[in-house]
């Protein structure tokens, strides 16, 4: 990976890309460096992923609450200042939400 320089992100700026659920919708806004990604993601209110993900990410709750789910049936409820992390290929997870969170997520080739 590349070095990244010093840099400030005014999420205000960064535009937001709609992503359909199973239910609801999720409100990305993207920064990519390299095989770096960093997400600010909104879901709204019962939205639940329209797939079971495989990839690592590094999770942050910024506000709201939501469910992480594991394929196996195991579900984490994480709120407001709670993060997980799980590497790529590891454990096949997706979110759900009553009444809507923002997190911070980040993701790339560290997490394989």
């Amino acid at each position: 990976m590349n070095a990244i320089l010093f840099q400030t992100i005014d999420w205000s700026q960064v535009a937001k890309t709609e992503h359909k659920g199973e239910t609801g919708k999720a409100f990305w806004q993207t920064i990519q460096s390299g095989g770096l990604r960093i997400r600010k993601v909104t879901y709204s209110e019962n939205y639940i992923a329209d797939h079971w993900c495989q990839k690592g990410h590094i999770v942050h709750c910024l506000e709201g609450e939501f469910i992480s789910e594991l394929e196996n049936g195991q579900q984490f409820k994480l709120t407001k200042g709670m993060s997980y992390i799980v590497s790529d290929d590891v454990s096949s997870h997706r979110s759900i939400t009553a009444n809507g969170v923002e997190l911070l997520i980040i993701d790339g080739d560290f997490l394989k």
